[in-house]
């Protein structure tokens, strides 16, 4: 329900082609539709009918009218220290559990354009699922993050991966403190500070883990974190785990952000008026459930403005923006050294897994020595490594073919193509004109179930809150 508030609160029509004294050198167009009062009459309607049949069923589950139990407490669990609150699984039992199909579909092939999916069927109201044995073959892959279509069995990335795998092996079992610290680590590294355009970098062995556990190295008590309402998961946890005081600006607002910031400045920190040791913002380049971007120039102009640092989470945007594929700072045309920190993913357009951090060459050795990720975490798997160094190669041009760029520019027109033919469809889709993340709005719970099992029937895959589509490089115009 909670979601359903931002959902609905946050639709207010925005629609800008902003210049602002300046700043941009492109319009920066992004819109969020006003929801029909209608419809989200209907939507909350629809929630509170869920909820109340809910508890009329908990109800007659606790007297035994019920005849599916599969949503109560095995006698041999009635002792033990509940794993949800109260409401949250109240939630899994009747609101989910109804739609739980809508996710967790396990696929039997790579993630490419198409995909192959293991048919499963549910005898229990979607308590536990069968697989019948079939496979259901060559459904249009619309919810990967495969956006320039490396995740391949085939190709020069799966070749040079291959020929790692039968050199290196596919573990290090150690640290990079350690034994696991490879010339290939090494290359990868030395490849991803040339392609972003720092000083120095550093990889990780997994994306999640790059924001959660160098945060807290980065900052720590009496330092102040302003992180936009909108952050992924990691970045809150990262920013909590540190222990520094977090406060909050509303997704992409400047004039919240500054105000944020001329308090800390004038306030300093509660009870004592010391100034802060560190302000850190936080944001992200493509925010992955709106489908928005950044406004970095205006953050940059914030930051040197009032004297902070700027953390960017580029793990959308990275491979996905730009012309040549570098990211949000290419897309604005602006200057690395401009962003402190500078973190992104293997995950999405590189087809791998892990992540980095670049910036100066003075914050990569520190974080090499107070890192939790970098003292205690395995290396990355030399393979994933190699596919990581060949996809990157290959959208810089290295590889001496301009299939990466082609890769990009593909994947730029189709985004747009995309997001305008929604539209003209009568579609609510929110976020950036060029974001290739596209929330296609349904609202009403019911819609979510019935939506995906009609679209998988006529051949799309896609999961489910809002009906999140990714726009990836290989969809067909036709």
């Amino acid at each position: 329900l909670k979601n359903v508030n931002e959902m609905l609160n946050c639709t207010k029509f925005v629609n800008q082609i902003v210049h602002n004294g300046g700043l941009y050198k492109r319009p920066f167009n992004e819109a969020f539709e006003e929801t029909p009062m209608l419809v989200a009459v209907l939507t909350y309607v629809g929630y509170g009918v869920l909820t109340l049949f809910g508890y009329l069923r908990d109800f007659m589950r606790q007297w035994k009218i019920e005849k599916c139990q599969n949503a109560t407490e095995r006698a041999e669990q009635k002792d033990f220290v509940p794993l949800y609150q109260d409401f949250e699984n109240f939630y899994n039992r009747n609101l989910y559990t109804r739609i739980r199909d809508s996710w967790n579909r396990p696929i039997c092939s790579v993630p490419g354009a198409k995909v192959d999916m293991m048919e499963r069927v549910s005898h229990d109201y979607n308590w536990t699922f069968t697989y019948t044995g079939r496979v259901i073959k060559d459904i249009i892959n619309m919810g990967s993050y495969n956006y320039l279509g490396f995740a391949q069995k085939a190709g020069t990335c799966q070749e040079a991966a291959a020929e790692v795998l039968s050199q290196y092996g596919a573990g290090v079992c150690s640290t990079r403190q350690e034994m696991g610290n490879l010339d290939k680590h090494e290359e990868l590294e030395e490849l991803v500070a040339r392609f972003l355009g720092v000083e120095s970098a550093m990889a990780y062995g997994m994306g999640f883990a790059t924001n959660s556990m160098n945060i807290p190295a980065l900052v720590g008590k009496g330092c102040l974190i302003l992180s936009d309402e909108l952050n992924h998961a990691s970045l809150v946890l990262g920013a909590r785990l540190s222990g520094a005081t977090i406060r909050i600006f509303k997704h992409n607002n400047m004039q919240s952000l500054e105000k944020l910031l001329k308090d800390a400045i004038v306030h300093g920190q509660p009870r004592t008026r010391r100034p802060w040791k560190k302000i850190l913002i936080l944001v992200e380049g493509i925010y992955s459930m709106e489908g928005s971007i950044v406004r970095l120039p205006e953050v940059i102009a914030l930051k040197k403005k009032y004297k902070s640092y700027l953390y960017l989470d580029e793990a959308h945007s990275i491979g996905a923006l730009g012309p040549s594929g570098r990211g949000v700072v290419e897309y604005f045309g602006l200057s690395p050294e401009d962003v402190d920190v500078m973190m992104g993913t293997f995950t999405k357009s590189f087809g791998a897994a892990g992540g980095y951090i670049g910036g100066k060459k003075e914050l990569i050795d520190y974080l090499r020595t107070y890192s939790h990720s970098a003292v205690y975490a395995t290396s990355l798997s030399p393979p994933v490594v190699e596919q990581v160094i060949t996809s990157m190669k290959c959208i810089m041009g290295e590889d001496g073919t301009t299939v990466g760029k082609a890769r990009v520019q593909q994947l730029a027109e189709n985004t747009r193509y995309f997001r305008r033919r929604l539209k003209e469809m009568g579609f609510i889709i929110y976020g950036n004109e060029d974001s290739p993340v596209v929330p296609l709005m349904l609202y009403m719970p019911g819609s979510n179930f019935t939506t995906t099992c009609h679209v998988l029937k006529i051949g799309l895959f896609v999961f489910s809150f809002y009906l999140y589509v990714k726009c990836i490089y290989v969809l067909k115009r036709s």
